[in-house]
This record gives C-alpha cells, structure tokens and sequence, in this order.
C-alpha cells in the first residue's frame, strides 16, 4: 500500500470540501476499481480528509465572517445568506446535506457562523460524508 497515494486520496477530499473545485468521489471510485488499498481505509481516508475540509469551513464561519464583504471569502454574500436561512430555519440538520454540491459547503461555512458546537458539528458532517463515500464505493466496486 503507497502512503503517497493515500494523501493523495485525502488531499483531494480535503479540498473537494473546501471552495476550491475538486472530485474526490471519482478519485475514490479510481482506487477502488484498481484496489490499491482495503475497501475500509479509502473510505476512512476520504471521509476523514473530506470532514476535516468542511471543518476548516466551520472555522471560517466561526472566527473570520467578519471579512464576508472582502473579495477573498470563499462564500459570497447570496449564497450565505440561504444557507444561514436554512439553518436558522432547520438546524443543525442541514449539515447532513454537507456532502451536496452547491449547498454544503455554504452549510458547513454558515453552521460556523451560527455557532453550531463543534462536537455535533463533526459528528453529522462526518456521518454524512461517510455515507456519500459508502453509496460512491458501492457504485464503483460493482465495476471492480
């Protein structure tokens, strides 16, 4: 098993967590197909990089909105505001909705700003995420 291809792994599934436009579920879907590793450690690597990338979101909604309005913040203004709507609306629970495009990572950004507590925020998030992951391994291990 290549350690470098296991960073690989959770890089890209850190970043796909993040603004930044990455695919970490065909990256996933790869390595499954070509068995580079146990079934149970790429989807821990991803899960735990993905999670770890929306965690970094939480801390941006958390410790640095005051800086919404700068060109630089990953979110614009819009796009926070609906996610801040639906989680003042809905709650934490939203957060199961951190895998979806478009949607989760203003979620993950605006349960920050929300003061969502971090234990219960890491625990939905990551559930959802290894869902994702799961649903993306049962997909891809049918071509394996």
């Amino acid at each position: 098993m290549n350690l470098l291809v296991l960073w690989g792994l959770f890089f890209s599934a850190f970043i796909a967590a993040t603004i930044f436009p990455a695919q970490s579920e065909l990256i996933l879907a790869g390595m499954l197909v070509k068995n580079v590793a146990p079934v149970w450690i790429l989807i821990s690597v991803a899960t735990i990089g993905n999670t770890l990338g929306s965690t970094t979101n939480w801390i941006l909604g958390r410790f640095f909105t005051r800086y919404r309005d700068k060109r630089w913040f990953p979110v614009k203004g819009a796009s926070l505001t609906k996610a801040e709507a639906w989680y003042r609306k809905y709650g934490r629970w939203t957060l199961l909705l951190s895998w979806a495009p478009f949607i989760g990572d203003p979620l993950t950004l605006a349960a920050g700003l929300m003061r969502e507590k971090l234990l219960f925020f890491i625990l939905i998030v990551a559930f959802a995420k290894l869902a994702r992951y799961l649903v993306v391994a049962a997909i891809a291990l049918q071509w394996a």
